[in-house]
């Protein structure tokens, strides 16, 4: 670009020509100090105010929204701290598990008191004859494939809404009450259950939320649940 020392008087300069000086010539009004006196922004409450007053104004926005960015940022690192620590109480408890309902107990417990999830449904595949009876509930997977079958098709932690029907087969009673679910097959060579958590609020959880933590504890399950699932 053309230094501002041999434009010609007359040359009418566009406002792209304007900015790509300035950007160039940070020091600018440095170097001419009496034209920020002269120059005056438009201001929100309809007066006028200085480049330097302007300047300051804007400074000091970015400053705060720099600040809520860092607030939040220590928030999120705080809830992932919390969120740490429970999972690690869970996996110690399951692992301190003797048998199916030791492990079934510490996971509901888990949820429900630490996690705080408003609806818990863990279901196990199989014959209710041959598998010890505990807090999980057990159907045939014909059964689950009648009645969940678009869910079992996903074969992947999932979470959005369910039809009433759905609900109803899951969470029993207090399907009226489930907004939203999220879901995560339980899987060691076939499938042998299913974990579902619930939430009164139906955006809680959401088609498009991350599905990480359901993940892990549904792949903590696939290798320690089968170990208890095959004595009796």
């Amino acid at each position: 670009m053309t230094d501002h020392s041999v434009i010609d008087r007359d040359t009418v300069l566009s406002e792209e020509q304007v900015t790509e000086f300035l950007r160039r010539h940070p020091d600018y009004f440095v170097k001419n100090p009496g034209l920020l006196a002269d120059l005056r922004l438009p201001h929100e409450s309809g007066g006028a105010i200085s480049l330097v007053e302007r300047q300051v104004s804007v400074l000091r926005e970015r400053n705060m929204d720099m600040r809520h960015r860092l607030s939040k940022l220590l928030d999120n690192a705080r809830d992932n701290d919390k969120l740490f620590e429970k999972t690690k109480r869970l996996m110690l408890a399951l692992l301190e598990a003797q048998d199916l309902g030791d492990l079934v107990d510490a996971l509901l417990y888990s949820f429900d008191h630490e996690f705080k999830i408003h609806f818990t449904c863990l279901l196990l595949y199989g014959n209710p004859d041959r598998i010890p009876a505990t807090a999980a509930r057990v159907v045939s997977i014909a059964e689950a494939r009648a009645r969940i079958g678009r869910v079992l098709k996903a074969n992947r932690a999932m979470c959005g809404s369910l039809g009433l029907a759905e609900r109803q087969f899951l969470f029993g009673t207090d399907a009226g009450a489930v907004g939203s679910t999220a879901l995560v097959p339980l899987i060691h060579g076939n499938a042998f259950g299913l974990l579902a958590i619930g939430n009164r609020d139906p955006k809680y959880y959401r088609s498009s939320m991350g599905t990480l933590f359901l993940s892990y504890i549904g792949e903590v399950l696939n290798r320690m649940l089968p170990r208890h699932l095959s004595r009796r």
